[in-house]
């Protein structure tokens, strides 16, 4: 096990830049706005010659009276308790605070060993003024700026120094560091986050009545009915006429991303409002990037069982054009449907690496085109001598022609529904590749 280190400290004071900068990669969402970070968000990194997981946490405010601002110093406070080594992070270029002096006496409180750092110290005549932190009653501080790098090894050295003693190095758990990648995604306010708390077993994700409250992606390794998935939460996702520049956009980008690593994405809808024209398109987007899908029709307990029928009547309706997907009827808040979904998650990951032996892929064609070959076009008759798979995860298959050109769009659909029928792609697009076969050389 790697030593896990919180990141913590009040709004606004720098703690995802530091967080960014010590993992060497932008994982965290940086404003200049205070309170752009919510859940709590982990990242492996190596720190000075050591292999750790940091946690990047919310702006800490535990006298707000704000639902929201009391969600965040929850998840500060579990971050605190679950945690081998604290960095507090206090801004150097201001003067002590009262969620200054809440945070320091907290962490003393806790009994973990804690580095505090001043923050925004750009150049050494700044370091001065970054003493007045000391009124605080710490022992130590050490002055970085995490924008420019400035100060970064020395607190690299600094937690190195207090890190317990490493372990020896378990066994390489082969199937843990392979796990299937699961996106959840879908409009604000659709219960994704509730869900991945259900999924996670505890209070992972910040869940709140107000949309948009998930902003990074956060995720868990989870294991629920005998299978085990690595689980992302993701952003809220608007109409684009409706996406605020800023911080929001950055969320719908990183979100975006997360389909793009996913194998298996979980769109959740809410069936309570409807689906919209935006969840056909998040769908679209699903399925433009060759990801397994499944339907998550969540809030199901809020309606009556006619009402139900219906929803789910005008939901497949919207999404007809992808009709084959499995439709789960959920409720992340009281479990129902959970159980099934976690099964089609497990058969979704297995189709997504499906692969088909080219002899079984081959004889179960010719029989496709013994009762339906395709139709002659403009006077040409097309055929098409052979299949292969060329690629799983995701499934892409090729199909050799002499005339591909001649293809109707109407006929490719009918084949991409035959082998979806034939050998179980029910979560994955069926993707066939007409190409012009070679001319052998005599």
């Amino acid at each position: 096990m790697t030593a896990l280190i919180a990141v913590v400290g009040r709004p606004n004071v720098g703690k995802s830049t530091l967080f960014n900068r010590l993992t060497g990669k932008k994982l965290a969402i940086v404003d200049d706005q205070p309170g752009v970070t919510r859940d709590r968000h982990y990242a492996s990194a190596h720190v000075h010659g050591q292999n750790v997981t940091l946690v990047d946490t919310g702006g800490f405010d535990p006298d707000s009276d704000d639902p929201m601002q009391q969600g965040i110093a929850r998840h500060v406070r579990a971050a605190i308790a679950e945690a081998d080594l604290i960095v507090c992070v206090l801004d150097g270029s201001a003067s002590p605070t009262a969620p200054d002096r809440e945070a320091v006496a907290l962490l003393r409180r806790s009994k973990t060993p804690v580095i505090y750092v001043a923050n925004k110290v750009d150049t050494s005549q700044q370091v001065s003024a970054a003493n007045e932190l000391y009124e605080l009653g710490i022992n130590e501080l050490v002055t970085v700026s995490a924008l420019h790098g400035r100060g970064t090894s020395e607190l690299a050295q600094a937690i190195a120094s207090k890190l317990p003693a490493e372990p020896a190095p378990a066994p390489v758990d082969e199937a843990s560091s392979a796990l299937p990648r699961v996106a959840l995604l879908g409009r604000p306010n659709a219960g994704k986050s509730s869900l991945f708390n259900r999924l996670a077993g505890s209070e992972r994700a910040l869940v709140d009545a107000r949309p948009g409250t998930t902003r990074d992606p956060v995720d868990a390794r989870i294991e629920s009915h005998g299978h085990r998935f690595l689980v992302v939460d993701t952003a809220g996702i608007r109409r684009r006429p409706r996406v605020e520049r800023g911080i929001e956009l950055v969320s719908v980008l990183a979100a975006i991303r997360s389909i793009e690593r996913a194998q298996v994405v979980i769109l959740m809808c809410d069936a309570a409002a409807g689906v919209s024209e935006q969840d056909a398109r998040l769908l679209g987007l699903c399925l433009e990037r060759r990801r397994a899908v499944i339907i998550g029709f969540n809030k199901t307990d809020l309606l009556k069982k006619a009402e139900l029928a219906k929803a789910e009547e005008q939901a497949r309706e919207a999404l007809a054009f992808a009709g084959w997907l499995p439709l789960v009827r959920l409720s992340a808040k009281t479990g129902r449907g959970v159980p099934e979904l976690v099964g089609l998650v497990a058969s979704a990951t297995e189709q997504y690496k499906r692969r088909i032996p080219t002899g079984e892929l081959n004889r179960f064609f010719k029989q496709v085109l013994e009762r339906h070959p395709p139709p002659t076009s403009n006077g040409r008759a097309p055929r098409i001598f052979y299949v292969t798979q060329a690629e799983s995860e995701p499934p892409l298959f090729v199909a050799q022609s002499n005339a591909p050109e001649y293809i109707k769009d109407s006929y490719k659909r009918f084949v991409a529904s035959q082998i979806r029928k034939s050998f179980g792609f029910t979560s994955v697009p069926v993707v066939v590749e007409y190409r012009k076969r070679k001319q052998t050389q005599r």
